[in-house]
């Protein structure tokens, strides 16, 4: 970039900066973003397919789900960042439907390519968008039906949506059952769900059947000593997170012991305050122990004596969740352990579990935390059976908070097609096209479950728009089969706000990438280098090392 003064050129930028500006800024920042969308538009749907991503270091990801491809897909272009960080919010807010969203994005971004052939001004074709999306929102809203915490048989199907062609289809009824009864257990009373409160445990070997759901917390850990009982049952359980040692000075002490009596004395002394300790903890009535830091190996013995099976070193986010689903109060000094601080559990034993010892802390009353064990025959299957079960309690919580759900299937994006053509014509004046081309951009939806499935994309888009025109709104198209059906009555749901958020960011990120028309990029040289960002020696190298793009 230089300006020229009485012939003598300024240079304004550093040199070695690029420069892109007006249209052809645009269409760089319109490729890569769709190629970020076609690199996980196969994987839409209940036939989409799956990727296998390597890493630098030869690890394997094998997966369906559009955040972790666009998360361990290392991605330079700028424009193409922005579609990543849809499937990111996206994930977030509602746990699943990132595809959608970025396929969705992708295609707006397509379909203005076209209107700004026509010399349409990008911020005319923003103004159609939002206002598309707008219109979106409502006509959402109006399709959407009411769900309530109880009904477990739609808040089964919506958990099945979402596990659907993620690799779980085999052995599904169990774990749908599973992921929905886990979140229908933490709801709290103000019927909000917080999925944190589920913890995930994986662990290779058995059968993606084995999978089970523990009324209360399994803790990946061992007994602390050998002869503490191995099973206690109708437990008082101990939380604490100071540790079972005998505390050194703040400041540095000297001792001096002079005979070995003294220090036989000291010995027996530390003995006896550690005794003191477990004496405390024994007098409450607990009979298991909790505890976040270590235990000293003389406490051991002297609470394995006592009958309490004692664990060390647990996680504070697992002694949260032990508080709340054994009702036990986390405590901070041995001192303050009273009877009310106490929490109870049905049983606390431990297993063996693919060849880890596992402590259960199960049959809790009224768990508000609870356990799911995700089991699976390779490191693989269980990585992507976790990622299904994700989505499927995020989606639950998501539909339960919100109390809302509408069919899937393609059904909601043809209804807001149709609807959309109806009022860009009450809009009128260059907008109208903008609308217009977000309603066709909505059906790239159904059109990819087509294609995805091995049928024809036209004639099943014909089939459904015919449906919809004649009021069915929800016809979806049902892939297994080919044919188009009623997505409601065939049990597919999705929050409603799996929609609207994947409308809302895949617009927001359109728009934003349209509205560029100057992208300056600084040269990445620092003394001595290429422009190209490699020092003068080794620009030979192919462009410096693998997989890095200067």
């Amino acid at each position: 970039m230089a300006g020229q003064l009485g012939g003598t050129p300024i240079l304004i930028l550093k040199e070695g900066a690029e420069r892109t500006r007006g249209r052809e800024a645009q269409n760089r920042n319109i490729m890569a973003a769709k190629a970020v969308a076609g690199a996980v538009r196969t994987t839409l749907g209940p036939k989409g397919m799956d990727k296998m991503l390597v890493d630098s270091l030869g690890d394997v990801v094998i997966t369906n789900d559009g955040a972790t491809i666009l998360k361990e897909m290392d991605i330079e272009h700028p424009a193409a960042k922005m579609m990543v960080e849809i499937a990111k919010t996206q994930d977030d807010e509602v746990g699943d439907g990132t595809t959608t969203a970025v396929v969705l994005a992708g295609e707006l971004l397509k379909k203005a390519e076209d209107l700004l052939e026509q010399d349409i001004h990008p911020t005319v074709i923003a103004a159609g968008y939002r206002l598309a999306a707008e219109k979106s929102y409502d006509v959402l809203s109006e399709v959407a039906q009411e769900v309530s915490p109880e009904d477990k048989e739609v808040l089964r199907k919506v958990a099945k949506t979402a596990m659907t062609g993620k690799g779980t289809d085999v052995t599904r009824d169990s774990l749908i059952n599973l992921a929905v009864d886990a979140v229908t257990a933490i709801v709290e009373e103000d019927g909000t769900v917080d999925i944190e409160n589920i913890k995930v445990e994986k662990k290779m070997g058995g059968g993606i059947e084995d999978s089970e759901l523990i009324d209360g917390i399994v803790i990946d850990k061992e007994r602390a000593h050998p002869n503490m009982p191995k099973k206690v049952e109708n437990a008082k359980i101990a939380l604490l997170n100071c540790p079972l040692e005998i505390e050194k000075t703040e400041i540095d002490a000297k001792i001096e012991i002079t005979s070995p009596d003294q220090l036989k004395l000291f010995l027996d002394e530390e003995e006896n305050m550690l005794k003191d300790m477990v004496d405390k903890i024994k007098a409450t009535g607990a009979t298991a122990l909790f505890c976040q830091k270590g235990i000293d190996d003389i406490a051991q013995h002297f609470l394995a004596k006592a009958g309490i099976i004692g664990v060390r070193r647990v996680k504070e986010s697992d002694m949260k969740k032990l508080g709340r689903a054994t009702g036990g109060r986390v405590v901070s000094s041995v001192d303050e352990l009273e009877p009310s601080s106490l929490g109870s559990a049905g049983l606390v034993e431990e297993r063996k579990i693919g060849g880890d010892e596992m402590i259960f802390i199960e049959k809790c009353q009224n768990p508000k935390a609870v356990t799911l064990i995700l089991r699976g025959g390779t490191e693989h299957v269980v990585d992507e059976l976790e990622r299904g079960m994700h989505d499927a309690l995020r989606v639950v919580g998501v539909a339960i908070e919100e109390k809302k759900v509408i069919a899937g299937g393609g059904s909601p994006e043809t209804e807001l097609a149709l609807r959309l053509r109806d009022y860009a014509s009450t809009i009128g004046g260059r907008e109208q096209l903008a609308i217009e081309a977000f309603a066709a951009s909505l059906e790239i939806i159904p059109r990819t479950l087509a294609e995805n499935a091995g049928l024809d994309p036209i004639d099943m888009l014909v089939a459904i728009r015919s449906a919809h025109e004649t009021g069915d709104k929800n016809a979806g198209l049902d892939v297994m089969k080919g044919k188009i059906i009623n997505m409601a009555d065939a049990g597919v749901f999705e929050p409603l706000k799996i929609k609207t958020q994947a409308i809302s960011s895949a617009t927001e990120a359109a728009v934003m990438i349209l509205r560029i028309d100057d992208v300056i990029a600084s040269s990445k040289s620092t003394g001595g280098q290429s422009p190209g960002g490699m020092p003068p020696d080794m620009s030979g190298m192919g462009g410096g090392m693998g997989g890095m793009e200067y």
